[in-house]
């Protein structure tokens, strides 16, 4: 039952545009008719079954997704380059949908030097806040912002430079989250062509 509750609830993050575990865990459960929580997959196992899904099922449209978004998420970076953007999340992964948002790190010692940088750039914005976790158990809410860069949504979640050497902790595997900055999204790009994702 646990890797059917897996493969389902890869199946609505996939289909559904379900970005959250937790959320894709509850519905994947009350469509199988599972009434309880105590053994619903662990988010590396829904990954995992994610991944294989796009394999099986999106390995024609998949790979060109998730390119776009990844060059998309460089010229972003470029933009952004003073305040040390790293890239993160399902784009980073290589779990990235259709409309998956691109999640990038920013580093700075305040939040308005983002919002008077998206001013002067002349970016619409929205002021939000995301919840991170560094060590177990402890979660803080991050300062972010989100705008429309072509067709794709972006989130900028804002650090301070001396988190840099500390990445929050991975909703998928409790490590460190993984992240690339601006030479490693472009070695990349230039490793994976297409039809290697096939």
């Amino acid at each position: 039952m646990r890797t059917l509750l897996a493969q389902e609830a890869a199946r609505i993050m996939a289909d559904d545009n379900v970005a959250d575990f937790q959320m894709a865990k509850r519905k994947a459960a009350q469509r199988l008719g599972v009434s309880t929580t105590r053994n619903l997959p662990a988010n590396q196992e829904i990954e995992q079954a994610l991944q294989e899904y796009q394999r099986l099922f999106q390995a024609g449209s998949q790979p060109d997704i998730l390119r776009q978004h990844r060059e998309t998420a460089l010229d972003v970076m470029r933009l952004f380059s003073q305040f040390e953007p790293r890239l993160v999340g399902p784009v980073l992964a290589g779990t990235a949908g259709q409309h998956s948002e691109i999640e990038l790190h920013l580093y700075t010692d305040t939040a308005e030097s983002i919002q008077l940088f998206l001013m002067h750039q002349h970016i619409p914005y929205e002021s939000c806040e995301r919840r991170v976790q560094f060590k177990r158990g402890e979660y803080q809410m991050q300062p972010a912002f989100r705008f429309v860069a072509g067709d794709e949504q972006v989130l900028l979640m804002v650090f301070s430079t001396d988190s840099t050497r500390q990445p929050p902790l991975s909703q998928v595997d409790g490590r460190p989250v993984q992240r690339a900055d601006m030479v490693a999204l472009e070695t990349l790009l230039g490793q994976a062509a297409p039809d290697e994702f096939l």
